[in-house]
């Protein structure tokens, strides 16, 4: 069965850099596109990037383009999303999904991973 699991969580300095996992195991990642959302306390679940695995091409949200990058180890099954110029604002579990294609909204996903704590604070 499809199957995410998300690592790489942790506490960082407002500054600082961290690099999150999500491998992927159960279905065939070629046809689909991973993304990866974030949900902090008290807020919805808010998207932040997706890479089709096929092609490699990306997507980011206005808030984080620049800041962090997806990627993808095809051999390896996983995608990353490094995450560097951290803001205590970037505080959230950190989730990663798949669905054919990119999209913005959470209800669209049906796989999830369970997701992993990041917190930024000095």
């Amino acid at each position: 069965q499809v199957q995410l699991v998300e690592s790489g969580g942790g506490l960082v300095q407002p500054g600082g850099s961290l690099r999150l996992s999500c491998a992927a195991s159960g279905f065939t990642l070629d046809s689909y596109a991973i993304s990866w959302f974030r949900q902090a306390p008290g807020k919805e679940r808010e998207w932040v990037s997706c890479i089709y695995m096929s092609s490699g091409n990306t997507v980011y949200a206005d808030s984080v383009r620049g800041r962090f990058t997806i990627s993808r180890d095809k051999s390896e099954n996983t995608v990353y999303l490094q995450m560097s110029s951290l803001r205590p604002e970037a505080t959230a579990v950190y989730s990663c999904a798949t669905r054919s294609v990119c999209f913005r909204v959470a209800r669209a996903y049906d796989h999830w991973g369970q997701g992993t704590q990041v917190t930024v604070s000095s």
